[in-house]
């Protein structure tokens, strides 16, 4: 029995864009333009994984009429307070929902913060391959599910120091699910 663990993936938005070539140009023409792509490429992903997905923006280039919340297609998108950074909303989020929470982010403290929370993280280029993947696997009408929990049937023994520690085990565990 595969016990389907609820997983929260948190994205650092800007964090992600800026980590994405494709991205990265969208978002030099247009702000709005690199966060709607991504949003997109989200939602797509959403309808292959059911995740809940929250992407977090600084509030500094929020779009002058919009909620500090909104959601689209799916998608919880939160710009964080005038004056509070979104790695700080971030962190806060991770804090909250501990193992429940996956966080996508390439930066180092967000990263060490989350993991300090019992969070898992995956950094933002690993994550956009994952959506990439799922999205290609799911065009060839694959079933895309992945168990990567970090060890292979076999006969040979191996002692207890060729697994990897228990939170590297369990941040596998939880990236495999995407």
């Amino acid at each position: 029995i595969q016990h389907k663990m609820s997983l929260h993936i948190i994205i650092d938005g800007y964090n992600f864009i800026r980590n994405s070539s494709a991205l990265r140009n969208l978002d030099l023409q247009d702000i709005q333009l690199g966060r709607d792509t991504l949003v997109d490429m989200l939602a797509a992903y959403k309808r292959i994984k059911s995740h809940k997905i929250t992407v977090v923006f600084d509030g500094t280039n929020a779009p002058v009429h919009s909620l500090r919340r909104d959601r689209i297609m799916g998608i919880d998108i939160k710009f964080s307070r005038p004056g509070e950074l979104a790695d700080t909303v971030i962190k806060k989020m991770a804090s909250r929902e501990k193992e429940k929470a996956l966080v996508v982010s390439s930066d180092r403290e967000v990263v060490r913060s989350a993991a300090s929370h019992e969070a898992a993280t995956i950094s933002s280029p690993e994550f956009e391959e994952k959506l990439a993947l799922a999205g290609h696997m799911q065009a060839k009408g694959i079933e895309y599910e992945t168990d990567d929990s970090g060890w292979t049937r076999t006969t040979k023994k191996k002692g207890p120091r060729k697994r990897l520690p228990k939170k590297m085990r369990r941040n596998r565990l939880k990236t495999g699910k995407l």
